[in-house]
C-alpha cells in the first residue's frame, strides 16, 4: 500500500540547510530572527562568496531588498520561510557556472591551418588551401561561432551560383578537414557535410577540346620561324610528346636523353601563386619516361644547351605564369596561328592521336603516366574518327547484302 508522509514547513527548511549549509545556514539563521524581531537587519552570509543584504517589514506581505552577488533584486512572499526559499534559489541560480565560451569559426580554421595542414602537406596544397579559406570559406563563416553553423548554411554555401563542381570538391575538401577536427574538439556532434541531406551539384567543367590535325600540323611545320630558343624548345616538345605543361616546364637538359630516344620526367614547375614558380615532384610522383620524337630531337639540337640542370624553358630558372602566357601569344604571332596557342590542350591532342592511330589504350595510358586506363579515355582520349568494327561485326552476323 501507498504511504503517505506529512512533512512540515520546518523539516524541509531543516533539510534544504543541511544541504547547504556552508552556503546558506548564515542567511536562514539571520532571516528567522528577522521573523522574531519583526525589524530589518543587515544580512551577511559570511562565506565571502555572496553579499546578501535585506531591508524590509514583517507584514502579512513581505518585500525583502536583497544584494545578491553585487546584484540588488527585491523578493516578496508571504511568510519568512517563502522568503527564504526564494533566496536560496535565486542564489542558486546567480551561482551556476556560465557557458561554454564559443570559439570564432576563423580563429579555429586558421589555427587549424597553421598547426595542422600547413606542417603537413606541399606548399602547392597549402596556397590551394588557403585560397579556398580567403575567397569562399571565411565570407561566409568567418563572423559565426563553430557551433552555430548548421547544415542549412554549410548548402547555402555549396548552392553558390555558377559555381564549378570542381571548385566546389576543392571547398569540400578544406572544410571537411576543419568540421573533423570541431569534432575531435567536441566542439561539433556531427560533421554538416556528411549529413544524408547535403548535396553538391555544380556545373561541369569545360572539356578540353584537342586541336584538328591539321592546326597540328602547321604548328609543327612552322616551328622554324621562331626566332626565341625558349619558343623553338616549348613548341617542339609541346606538340610532339603528351606532357603536361608542369611537366614541360620542368625538363632539364640533363633529361633530354639522346641515346635512349627518351625524356626523363622528373620534375615539376607549378604556378599557385602566379608569378611565383615552384619546383615540385611530379603530379603522381612517379618517375617515369616518355619517347622522345626525332622531329622534337632536331629542333632541341638547333639551339644552344645550357648546362646539365638549366631548364629547357627558361635557362636557369623555370619561366612564370606571365612568362608563359606572353611566350604563347608571341609563337602565335610568329608562326601566323588564327586560333590561341593553349598549352593545356596539347596534351589532350597528342593522347588523342596516339589512341587513334594504335588503338592500344595501355600504350595510350603509359604515355600519359596515369595509373588506370579509365582515367585516360575519361579524360584525354577523344576519338577523330568512328570505329567501323563494331558495324562489321553486326553485319557479318545479320546483314544482307542486298
Amino acid at each position: 500500500m501507498e504511504q503517505t508522509v506529512s512533512v512540515s514547513v520546518d523539516a524541509l527548511t531543516q533539510a534544504f540547510s543541511a544541504a547547504f549549509r556552508q552556503e546558506f545556514q548564515p542567511l536562514k539563521q539571520e532571516l528567522q530572527t528577522l521573523a522574531a524581531n519583526s525589524t530589518s537587519q543587515h544580512l551577511d552570509n559570511g562565506t565571502g562568496t555572496s553579499r546578501i543584504a535585506c531591508e524590509g517589514d514583517s507584514m502579512a506581505n513581505i518585500k525583502r531588498k536583497y544584494t545578491i552577488n553585487g546584484e540588488s533584486v527585491w523578493i516578496q512572499g508571504k511568510s519568512e520561510q517563502e522568503i527564504l526559499e526564494k533566496a536560496c534559489a535565486l542564489m542558486g541560480a546567480q551561482t551556476r557556472p556560465a557557458p561554454a565560451a564559443k570559439h570564432n569559426f576563423r580563429a579555429y580554421a586558421l589555427d587549424w591551418f597553421k598547426n595542422f595542414s600547413l606542417p603537413n602537406v606541399e606548399q602547392v596544397t597549402a596556397i590551394t588551401y588557403k585560397r579556398e579559406l580567403d575567397l569562399h570559406i571565411f565570407p561566409a563563416f568567418g563572423k559565426m561561432n563553430i557551433e552555430d553553423i548548421t547544415l542549412s548554411d554549410v548548402q547555402a554555401l555549396f548552392n553558390r551560383k555558377g559555381a564549378k563542381k570542381e571548385s566546389l570538391m576543392k571547398t569540400r575538401t578544406v572544410l571537411n578537414q576543419i568540421f573533423r577536427k570541431a569534432i575531435d574538439d567536441d566542439l561539433m556532434r556531427k560533421n554538416p557535410l556528411q549529413a544524408f541531406s547535403f548535396r553538391l551539384t555544380g556545373e561541369a567543367s569545360d572539356t578540353t577540346q584537342p586541336y584538328s590535325v591539321e592546326e597540328m600540323r602547321l604548328m609543327v611545320e612552322r616551328i622554324g620561324r621562331l626566332t626565341n630558343p625558349n619558343d623553338i624548345a616549348y613548341l617542339a616538345v609541346a606538340t610532339m610528346q603528351p606532357l603536361r605543361l608542369e611537366e614541360t616546364l620542368g625538363l632539364q637538359w640533363q633529361d633530354v636523353d639522346c641515346q635512349a630516344m627518351a625524356l626523363h620526367i622528373r620534375r615539376a614547375v607549378t604556378h599557385p601563386d602566379r608569378n611565383a614558380p615552384i619546383v615540385k615532384e611530379t603530379k603522381t610522383q612517379e618517375k617515369r619516361d616518355v619517347a622522345l620524337t626525332k622531329t622534337t630531337l632536331h629542333y632541341l639540337d638547333s639551339i644552344l644547351q645550357g648546362a646539365p640542370t638549366d631548364f629547357v624553358v627558361g635557362g636557369k630558372v623555370p619561366f612564370s605564369y606571365t612568362q608563359v602566357r606572353r611566350m604563347c601569344q608571341r609563337i602565335a604571332r610568329q608562326i601566323d596561328f588564327p586560333g590561341k596557342i593553349t598549352p593545356q590542350r596539347f596534351r589532350t591532342t597528342v593522347l588523342t592521336d596516339i589512341y587513334d592511330q594504335t588503338r592500344d589504350i595501355k600504350l595510350t595510358q603509359a604515355a600519359a603516366g596515369h595509373k588506370t586506363a579509365d582515367m585516360t579515355l575519361k579524360h584525354y582520349v577523344k576519338c577523330r574518327q568512328i570505329n567501323q568494327a563494331s558495324a562489321s561485326a553486326i553485319d557479318a552476323i545479320y546483314g544482307n547484302e542486298n
